[in-house]
């Protein structure tokens, strides 16, 4: 027996499945139920009342009915007594109660006894003639039960006996058939996630409010055609491919940018309330749908399995209607039967009632009517299977009626899925596509977004930069918070990894916003944001995997003076680092570029003439052709690092205004070019820093204004005397090379102020390096120094010294008259610093409000 529990079960399937069988589908599974109540009502009638009643046909009713000499050749025996002298004889007829059987072998001897019979048959042939019923055979009740029952199997034709039991057979192979589907492992498992993700994704608060908006929108803008359209601003967006209403933002006038370009919203006050669950829930089922969609799209095995079935169907219904339609004229109430057991009874041929005959064909011709009607519907079915490719699905009456555009067409079972879904209800399809558009998820996360970043929340996330400024740093967020362009004292916004930024018309509120980062988020900005960061932005960080990911935007901000490009601009796309022409931005004087370029790009040439700073950052990628830098003569910085130099470039020596060179990282052997630097009268810092230099030549005193030479991790021994012939020299920085002398003549150097050799060999300190009295830093850690000298104490203005790293087993109590040196700006060993007098320590432990350059 079953539970109650396994027979709620069993019901509960049909309503977990009906959003996916269409109407014929559903018309067939009735047709199936009444089919299968024929059967078994067919089967009980059988089982209870079905029955045959044959009684004997004789001799003398045959002859009455036939022709003389045509009883033999019937299928039946006459019987017949004769005597032996010829005399015909006649069949005794007992009382159907009498127990013996009487045979036709039995003859009888006497003549007596046979003009008795003759004369009783004579008799009884005369009252048959009058009253056929009240015939007497010599036949008991066992023998008329035996032979119902043989001729219930003999004469009863085979479709009369078993046609309840294939009526069953038949509707359990149609039933199986239509529901095949919705129980095969690889299917079942797929429809049961699909149907399951479209009643949460009907029943979503967040479709009824993203649907609603349309509507909302849609009247709203019929409303606006109808009063006038000529009078109202119209309504652009950059951000053109999210092709939604709602996206767009009124153009206005400068003098009018204070409106924050929102465009009039109708906001439904009690539908459109979406509290953070709902939210929550509602991205859950983006993420559903996502998945679903990927893992079902790439087959086909639903739909195969469904017009298979439909097939079988078909094939099953004209193989039922072929079989039925021939034997439906046998099933008859009257039927001949021929037991062939004359030796038993002394009969050969019977007539035979069948009592169930006319209910059964009844019945029959009923469920021949319901096959029929069955099999048209398979046969629409295949109709509708073929009729259009029900392999793909179009969302594009959707994308019409509502504000999302974006609702992309599905292929394979997804698509068919949906078909079945249609002819359920439209409407589910149509609830289910605002899963699939990215325009309505990323309104979902806006509105997440800004339930969870509030305004105070951002306000913590404010701090102070190294320029003193006021920075916003946003990190992999869904989009940005509404409640940033209410930051209106913020100077830095640094927005990174938000792949679905926009910055809307709001942030003409934030008028002291200058600087902006964009780091891997291709931001989409509205027309009016546009307008106002064309006009107020000064410097712009971008970086990014391709270069197409750079906005189209950053092209055209004709007042931006500061550019950093951070990305991949390989040989095949150096043409696109032109960024549509850079000859809009004007006023540009600060451009920096990492990347992995071959060849400095052309286009760069396009802002030459007011750039002022170049930097060129390549990931070790070599920097071949340089020829562009000569037409920028305004150029005053210029950095080529990491760019594989083995020399420097020629093309340097045109720029007559270049004041600082840095070409760090690079694998320079030789400068021997350096005597050409005679030509930039204006050069005042080299950075040759991080190469492969030997040693400096002598044509370095040609440099006559040079003041800051940094030469660090190298390879230099030695330190030639024109280095000290540089009189501006203020900064000398030779730290990590294998330095052994510090020469007399840098006593020459009356201008110096910062002096690096760390990192080197050097074990004595001349005494004309103290004469250098404006030294404020002076490193010489990680050498082989024993001794300082005393005359440390001449140095007044030092204010960072670095001993740590040498051979010292103590430090000259002098240091105490440096006025300016503190227990901060000192780097040595604390053994060191502890055998210090007492007063020399309390002189550099005194708190000083002077600051000390640490040199780099």
């Amino acid at each position: 027996m079953f539970t109650l529990a396994e027979v709620a079960s069993l019901s509960d399937i049909q309503p977990t499945y009906r959003i996916l069988k269409p109407w014929w589908d559903v018309f067939m599974d009735y047709l199936a139920v009444v089919m299968l109540m024929v059967a078994i009502f067919a089967g009980t009638m059988q089982l209870t009342k079905d029955q045959v009643v044959c009684l004997p046909v004789l001799q003398s009713t045959v002859n009455s009915k036939a022709q003389p000499g045509t009883s033999g050749k019937a299928d039946f025996t006459t019987v017949e007594t004769t005597t032996a002298q010829g005399e015909e004889a006649s069949m005794r007829t007992v009382s159907s109660g009498s127990a013996p059987t009487v045979t036709p072998d039995i003859f009888l001897s006497r003549a007596t006894s046979s003009q008795y019979q003759s004369t009783e048959s004579g008799q009884e042939l005369k009252k048959e003639q009058k009253d056929s019923s009240g015939r007497k055979t010599n036949l008991d009740f066992q023998q008329y039960v035996f032979i119902n029952q043989m001729c219930y199997h003999l004469a009863l034709p085979w479709y009369s006996k078993y046609f309840p039991y294939l009526v069953l057979i038949h509707t359990i192979i149609l039933i199986v058939s239509s529901n095949f589907w919705f129980k095969y492992p690889k299917t079942c498992s797929k429809i049961e996630h699909f149907v399951s993700i479209l009643g949460k994704c009907f029943e979503s608060p967040w479709t009824t409010k993203a649907l609603s908006e349309t509507a909302c929108e849609d009247s709203e803008e019929n409303k606006q055609r109808l009063t006038g359209a000529q009078s109202l601003p119209k309504y652009v967006s950059t951000s053109s491919d999210e092709g939604s209403p709602s996206a767009s933002t009124p153009m206005i006038t400068k003098s009018g940018f204070k409106f924050s370009a929102d465009k009039p919203m109708i906001e439904i006050p009690s539908v459109t309330i979406l509290d953070k669950k709902d939210g929550e829930q509602a991205k859950a089922l983006f993420e559903k749908v996502r998945k679903f969609r990927a893992h079902v799209e790439d087959s086909d095995l639903i739909y195969k399995l469904y017009v298979g079935q439909t097939v079988i169907k078909t094939v099953k219904f004209i193989f039922i209607l072929c079989y039925t339609a021939n034997f439906v004229n046998t099933i008859s109430f009257e039927h001949i039967c021929n037991p062939k057991v004359e030796h038993l009874i002394g009969y050969t041929q019977f007539e035979c009632t069948h009592n169930m005959a006319y209910m059964l064909k009844k019945l029959l011709i009923s469920y021949i009517s319901l096959i029929c009607v069955y099999g048209f519907i398979c046969l629409y079915t295949l109709f509708w299977l073929f009729r259009i490719p029900l392999k793909e699905y179009s969302f594009e009456k959707v994308r019409e009626e509502s504000s999302f555009s974006d609702i992309p067409d599905v292929k394979n079972d997804f698509a068919f899925l949906l078909h079945m879904v249609d002819q359920y209800d439209q409407l589910y399809s149509k609830r289910f596509g605002v899963f699939l558009s990215e325009v309505s998820e990323n309104k979902l996360r806006g509105i997440s977004l800004n339930h969870e970043w509030t305004y105070e929340k951002l306000r913590q996330h404010v701090s102070r930069n190294a320029q003193d400024k006021q920075e916003l740093h946003l990190f992999m967020l869904s989009g940005v918070p509404d409640a940033v362009f209410d930051l209106t004292d913020l100077d830095v916004l640094k927005l990174e990894l938000i792949p679905e930024a926009k910055i809307t018309a709001k942030i003409s509120q934030m008028t002291n916003l200058q600087e902006l980062h964009l780091y891997h988020c291709p931001a989409k900005v509205e027309q009016t944001a546009f307008s106002f960061l064309r006009d107020h932005l000064r410097c712009l960080h971008v970086k990014f995997t391709d270069v197409a990911e750079i906005p189209a935007w950053v092209y055209l901000l004709k007042t931006l003076r500061e550019l950093y490009l951070i990305g991949n601009l390989n040989s095949e796309n150096n043409k696109m680092i032109g960024l549509e022409s850079l000859r809009e931005l004007r006023h540009l004087k600060i451009l920096h570029v990492k990347s992995n370029l071959t060849k400095i790009p052309p286009n760069i040439t396009d802002v030459a003439p007011h750039l002022t700073k170049l930097v060129i950052h390549n990931d070790g990628t070599k920097l071949v052709v340089l020829n562009s830098l000569k037409k920028m003569t305004n150029v005053a910085e210029l950095e080529l690092q990491n760019c594989e130099l083995e020399r420097i470039p020629h093309a340097i020596f045109s720029l007559s205004n270049l004041q600082e060179l840095d070409l760090k990282s690079n694998s320079i052997r030789t400068i021997e070019e350096i005597i050409s630097f005679q030509h930039l009268k204006r050069l005042t810092c080299l950075k040759l820093w991080h190469n492969k230099i030997v040693s400096i030549p002598s044509s370095i005193t040609h440099i006559k204004n040079l003041e800051s030479l940094y030469l660090s991790n190298n390879k230099l021994e030695t330190l030639p005397a024109a280095v000290f012939s540089l009189q501006k020299l203020r900064c000398l920085d030779v730290s990590f090379n294998s330095i052994a002398v510090i020469p007399v003549e840098i006593g020459l150097l009356q201008n110096l102020q910062h002096f690096h050799i760390t990192g080197n060999k050097v074990d004595v300190l001349p005494k004309q390096l103290f004469k250098c009295v404006k030294l404020r830093t002076l490193s010489l850690g990680q050498n082989c120094i024993t001794s300082i000298p005393d005359k440390i104490s001449q140095l007044l203005q030092l204010t960072y010294l670095e001993l740590k790293g040498n051979c010292l087993d103590r430090l000259p109590v002098t240091l105490g008259q440096c006025q300016l040196l503190r227990k901060s700006g000192l780097i040595v060993e604390d053994h060191l610093f502890d055998a210090l007098p007492s007063e020399v320590k309390e002189v550099l432990n005194q708190d000083t409000s002077i600051p000390f350059a640490n040199g780099i």
